[in-house]
């Protein structure tokens, strides 16, 4: 049955009707992200077994004043010839609640004194306590947030005359299959200036029981927040997913060097989405694929920057060489 003209409006409703008429059901990652999953995933990073946020924010308390001075370096390289470099600003995709980007805002006013951020985020509720955070501890930085979705929509970054460093971090470009990756990194390509910069956070591959422990957390919160995707569904397309018949599952696929999140059907059972006129069967066991998480390796990385219309300028690692913080010239 096609969309009603109204569901073709709804970005949601388009990725709902996409991925549950697929021949392997799946939903986007993007779809976690309704207030109570970004507060879910704000619980998340700091869980014991998840590695990935206490292990990049050393690197940032580490680095910090070092990441911002080669910023600026890359820049003037890029701009020889202009003697007085005007104020870095920091641009920041999937910004959440900036809990670790604050490290970064402080090593620029330090380096530079005011300093712009533009946080990007399709989560309203976390932009806003992203922007009253950084008002309360940070009064030299000026916040112009942007509630938009960069993955789905046109991302749209105001004209700046001087540097701009661009922060994807959290490992967040491991949600999204290569070819997604390098598109969404080209997207922000082509709002940078040459001699602008992109740090990006990414996980790296290591063994495949720290890997899974921190997608199936002993407290739970994984579990809920995967779940949690279907209680959006049911709220905003009036879908009657049943969350006790459904499974949180999460494994390593070697294969592909990514984690993968699963919501298990535990019997045979039809949902219904009357917003999308849509009836979905579900035999026991099958699974809606709702999260990759890839992880990467000093390669990897390179080559993926590459394809989008950048290079790598110096890496950060942590004693284990769990994380890798990229910093990367346009």
């Amino acid at each position: 049955m096609p969309l009603t003209e109204q569901a073709l409006k709804n970005p949601v409703a388009q990725a709902v009707y996409a991925g549950l008429t697929a021949d392997r059901k799946y939903l986007p990652a993007w779809l976690f992200y309704d207030e109570k999953g970004s507060q879910l995933f704000e619980r998340i990073t700091r869980l014991p077994e998840y590695y990935l946020t206490r292990t990049e924010r050393a690197i940032f308390q580490q680095h910090a004043d070092s990441i911002i001075a080669a910023s600026l370096q890359i820049w003037r390289n890029a701009n020889i010839g202009i003697t007085q470099v005007p104020a870095l600003r920091i641009l920041e995709l999937g910004a959440g609640t900036a809990s670790k980007t604050g490290i970064l805002l402080a090593a620029a006013t330090r380096a530079q004194g005011p300093t712009s951020y533009l946080p990007i985020d399709v989560s309203a509720s976390a932009i806003n306590e992203a922007c009253d955070s950084i008002a309360a501890t940070q009064p030299q930085v000026t916040v112009e947030p942007q509630i938009a979705n960069y993955v789905t929509g046109t991302l749209d970054v105001p004209t700046h005359n001087g540097p701009t460093l661009a922060l994807y971090i959290g490992s967040s470009i491991g949600n999204f299959a290569p070819s997604e990756a390098a598109a969404i990194l080209r997207k922000l390509r082509d709002q940078l200036q040459p001699g602008d910069t992109l740090l990006l956070g990414t996980d790296l591959v290591k063994d495949t029981a720290v890997l899974e422990r921190a997608y199936c957390d002993s407290e739970g919160v994984t579990e809920a927040f995967n779940l949690n995707l279907l209680h959006r569904l049911n709220h905003e397309l009036h879908a009657n997913f049943d969350l006790a018949h459904f499974s949180h599952a999460a494994h390593f696929n070697t294969a592909h060097s990514r984690i993968e999140m699963h919501l298990r059907s535990t019997r045979r059972q039809t949902v219904r989405i009357p917003a999308l006129g849509l009836s979905v069967l579900f035999q026991p066991n099958e699974s809606i694929h709702t999260e990759n998480s890839y992880k990467f390796t000093c390669e990897s990385i390179a080559d993926l920057l590459k394809a989008s219309g950048f290079s790598v300028a110096e890496t950060f690692t942590d004693a284990n060489d769990y994380f890798a913080v990229n910093l990367a010239a346009a």
